[in-house]
């Protein structure tokens, strides 16, 4: 290669490093940036990344935190934007002044703060059996459904849900890396598609014809369950998981209940595939 061409690729490589480090500072620090807005007092402000074309959230852990502020009946607002909580994770909370992340521990904190038990009528064998079946949701069968959707039909995700192609190639790489990390990566699609229908299987068999995951009433943990098992019912685009979530009837029947119930105004809370902006 000649030296006036070393000497162009050069530049123009360290043009777009230089480019793309400015992007990316820029970036962290709108994502790090709080809200400086004034809130009521009492008043629960969830940040979310927005809202989905056929749910109310882009993810299911903001379904199933906000399904929880409903089931308890905590006032709150919703800010929809980018600014992400100090550990980098979506949905997160402001409460009086005090910012929390991961929604587990945003659920323990306004339980302790507000004297809210929405377990109080089960016994702790239910309460155990309920929290077994909400951590194989969140910590096995979400990573299935993550890897469906940002790994094996990453494209079509991005265009349903309006992501640009280059934050999905990011999305893409970071679940590969984190399902690996966490071993349900290193398997097949065919494996990880095994993997998650008999964790459908064994939450439908366990279901039964009950209309809640205990019974006749909900529990904390249907807010889990509604948030994993509602997206994926409502926002899978026709993937491999849609089928096999809708081959279970009574966990379609589960996340209409849920939406009936605790989601009156759930066409208010979502885009409509993109044709309308939500309201709420």
């Amino acid at each position: 290669m000649e030296s006036d061409d070393v000497l162009f690729w050069s530049k123009a490589t360290g043009t777009f490093l230089v480019s793309s480090a400015l992007l990316y500072i820029a970036w962290k620090k709108m994502k790090s940036k709080a809200s400086n807005k004034e809130h009521p007092p009492d008043t629960v402000i969830v940040h979310h990344l927005g809202r989905g074309p056929y749910a109310p959230s882009l993810t299911p852990y903001g379904i199933k935190l906000e399904t929880y502020l409903r089931m308890a009946k905590i006032p709150y607002k919703n800010e929809h934007g980018s600014a992400s909580s100090k550990k980098g994770k979506y949905p997160w909370i402001e409460y009086n002044g005090e910012c929390l992340s991961d929604t587990e521990f945003c659920i323990e904190f306004l339980n302790d703060k507000r004297g809210i038990d929405l377990d109080r009528d089960f016994t702790v064998m239910e309460r155990g059996t309920a929290r077994a079946f909400q951590k194989m949701l969140e910590e096995n069968t979400y990573w299935a459904f993550a890897l469906d959707r940002w790994v094996y039909n990453v494209w079509e995700a991005c265009k349903a849900m309006k992501v640009p192609s280059l934050a999905g190639y990011y999305v893409r790489r970071q679940v590969r890396n984190n399902t690996y990390a966490h071993g349900i990566g290193r398997h097949s699609s065919d494996e990880v598609y095994h993997i998650m229908e008999l964790d459908l299987k064994a939450l439908s068999d366990f279901l039964g014809n009950k209309k809640f995951l205990l019974g006749d009433k909900p529990c904390q943990a249907d807010c889990s369950v509604f948030g994993i098992i509602g997206n994926a019912y409502w926002q899978s685009f026709g993937s491999p998981v849609e089928s096999a979530v809708k081959k279970c009837r009574n966990l379609c029947d589960y996340c209409e209940r849920m939406k009936q119930t605790f989601w009156p105004d759930w066409d208010e809370c979502i885009t409509h595939g993109h044709t309308k902006e939500a309201t709420k």
